[in-house]
């Protein structure tokens, strides 16, 4: 698969693995198998409930299933990312763009990001606010998503910059579910979602303050370009 993007292509997030031999392995198997970008995009939000529902049914039964079902969780999260990896190549080096590609590739990130972030937050019950976390690291989220598409639609670059950009927080949160595994075996309460939902609203706060800030300079270069008054 060759590269075809364009000047007037949406730009996409730098991943590196992007350019590895697997990942092309995997892209053209899915295009044998006849699976398309947005289906692909689609499928990350079903592993996304997978992953929330494995962290929400792992508190409510046997510790031996809780541990299976927090592992799966962290697996369901990074077969979510790999989706995210896919659909793009699928697009891009594929050659399968479709007009509507872009609402499938942002809509579906906003939804599985939300449900594992919410879902976290309500399996911390060691304390009375842990539901307040995860709807507040589920804000914080989109937030970081909603700056960067603001800028775009405004005609900046798209930043995906930040210390708490996408991958970081379901790194984090794959991390998160398998020391909670291991809590569960020793019988500690849900410590790790905790951890991981305060570092994940901490950063996300510069990560949105990161943004604006380059978002508004490449606002005031291009004014300045076309004459406009600051």
């Amino acid at each position: 698969m060759g590269v075809t993007m364009t000047m007037h292509e949406a730009p996409r997030r730098p991943i590196k693995v992007r350019q590895s031999r697997w990942a092309a392995a995997l892209a053209r198997l899915l295009l044998r198998m006849g699976m398309r970008p947005n289906q692909v995009s689609v499928l990350s939000m079903v592993f996304a409930g997978l992953a929330g529902g494995c962290i929400l049914l792992s508190g409510r039964v046997s510790p031996v299933w809780g541990i299976f079902l927090l592992v799966m969780a962290a697996a369901f999260i990074q077969l979510r990312l790999l989706c995210n990896l896919l659909d793009g190549m699928l697009a891009v080096e594929g050659g399968l763009k479709t007009p509507a590609g872009e609402l499938f590739n942002d809509l579906p990130d906003r939804i599985s990001d939300c449900v594992v972030l919410l879902v976290m937050g309500y399996a911390v019950t060691w304390v009375s606010w842990g539901d307040e976390m995860g709807w507040a690291a589920a804000l914080l989220a989109i937030a970081t998503a909603y700056v960067r598409v603001l800028g775009g639609s405004a005609g900046a670059r798209q930043h995906f910059t930040g210390p708490m950009a996408k991958q970081q927080r379901m790194a984090l949160v794959t991390v998160a579910c398998l020391f909670s595994a291991v809590e569960t075996a020793i019988g500690w309460p849900t410590y790790a979602f905790t951890i991981a939902l305060a570092v994940i609203i901490l950063g996300c706060v510069p990560t949105i303050v990161i943004r604006l800030k380059n978002t508004y300079q490449d606002l005031m270069r291009l004014g300045d370009r076309e004459g406009m008054p600051r």
